[in-house]
């Protein structure tokens, strides 16, 4: 079955947000990447200034939600402004499955970035669909993958 989770981003203080929420819900961070991770063979260079905001965090709350976050400006993403600060974010079973999602999602919308293999070893993409609604579209790679 396919995982639907809210995604947050911030213009920011991701990292601030994200102490908080676990002080509320309790657990630990499944993971956190910082723009510093980015590898730059990617050939996108990270202004200094950015290098220790949050790329990606998340937080399991309960059995079956992750809250998933990051920081971000007019150079990654359009503006944050209270209200389209969140997304949806899908992981789907197969990468079939994410190309179907992710080719439904962004038709007649607007891609922000084309799914693809990235560097910490997923399928992933985000799009705003047709109604305004933000996705991230992910398929967790496994070993048989080619």
């Amino acid at each position: 079955m396919e995982k639907l989770n809210p995604y947050l981003t911030f213009p920011g203080n991701c990292e601030e947000a994200f102490n908080f929420y676990r002080s509320v819900f309790g657990g630990d961070f499944l993971s956190i990447g910082r723009f510093s991770d980015m590898q730059s063979d990617e050939g996108v260079i990270v202004p200094e200034y950015k290098m220790n905001k949050i790329m990606y965090i998340s937080l399991p709350i309960g059995e079956q939600t992750v809250l998933m976050g990051s920081d971000s400006d007019e150079e990654w993403s359009p503006a944050v402004v209270s209200g389209n600060n969140i997304s949806l974010s899908i992981t789907a079973k197969t990468k079939e499955d994410a190309d179907r999602f992710f080719e439904s999602l962004s038709g007649e919308g607007k891609i922000i970035m084309q799914i693809g293999d990235v560097f910490w070893g997923s399928y992933y993409g985000m799009c705003t669909d047709k109604f305004g609604v933000n996705w991230a579209v992910c398929y967790e790679k496994k070993e048989t993958d080619d």
